[in-house]
């Protein structure tokens, strides 16, 4: 889990989600949360850097400083039995959508990720560090996998590390291209009758596997590899429970 996590920071910060130390991801186990230390970006992130929390968010192992938005993590995992993994960054576009009105289109198979739309958390564009404002980030989030924090970022959940980075690098990918098409010329969605078949046959899980060792890969060709060792087959995958 503590390899997991730390491929995964280096992945979504090759992807752009890195903001000096800021961001964090988080993987659970059982009633154990592994997740990135305070103080290092997410390309820094080693094994060594995970920190094991409980599901109050208590550090019980590691060495360093628990993220002040730990309580992202712990609300949600409580919330949601389903969800193994919770990543919060500020990646550039997904960060612009969460600051204006609009709503995600299904432009492209990268939207057709997320059958069910993205919530939106109103409440406040501040740091969200009690365990009440992230409550209530959990229940905009609700049983979606991502939800804009007003003005601050975005949060993504997934039923591994796997599914939580894909989730988070296609909803940029996703509100790029909307971005992008938006100033081409008049918006041309996806039919919503044909979102949740197109869903099944693009999302399946025997593709993650050759995904995550193919992010593992352009990390690698990239030189974002130091301290890390040869990743086992599917380290991202979530453990039985």
């Amino acid at each position: 889990m503590r390899t997991a996590v730390a491929w995964a920071g280096r992945i979504l910060a090759l992807y752009g989600h890195g903001d000096l130390t800021l961001g964090h991801v988080s993987a659970r186990d059982g009633n154990r949360i592994y997740m990135k230390r305070k103080g290092i970006g997410l390309e820094e992130v080693t094994p060594a850097d995970v920190l094991t929390l409980d599901l109050d968010g208590r550090k019980t192992a590691g060495t360093g400083t628990v993220h002040l938005e730990a309580v992202l993590h712990t609300e949600v995992y409580q919330a949601r039995d389903d969800v193994g993994a919770v990543i919060h960054t500020h990646p550039f576009y997904t960060t612009a959508m969460s600051a204006v009105a609009a709503d995600l289109q299904y432009l492209t198979h990268d939207a057709v990720l997320f059958p069910e739309g993205i919530g939106v958390f109103e409440d406040t564009a501040d740091l969200v560090v009690t365990p009440e404002v992230a409550a209530s980030v959990a229940r905009s989030l609700g049983p979606r996998r991502a939800a804009l924090l007003r003005n601050h970022g975005v949060l993504v959940v997934g039923r591994d590390v796997r599914w939580g980075v894909l989730a988070a690098l296609t909803l940029e990918r996703a509100v790029r291209m909307q971005a992008v098409a938006g100033s081409l010329g008049i918006l041309r969605p996806i039919p919503e009758s044909m979102i949740v078949a197109q869903h099944a046959s693009k999302y399946r899980e025997s593709f993650l596997d050759e995904y995550w060792e193919y992010w593992v890969r352009c990390v690698r060709r990239a030189g974002l590899d130091d301290g890390m060792q040869r990743s086992p087959r599917a380290a991202g995958r979530r453990r039985a429970r």
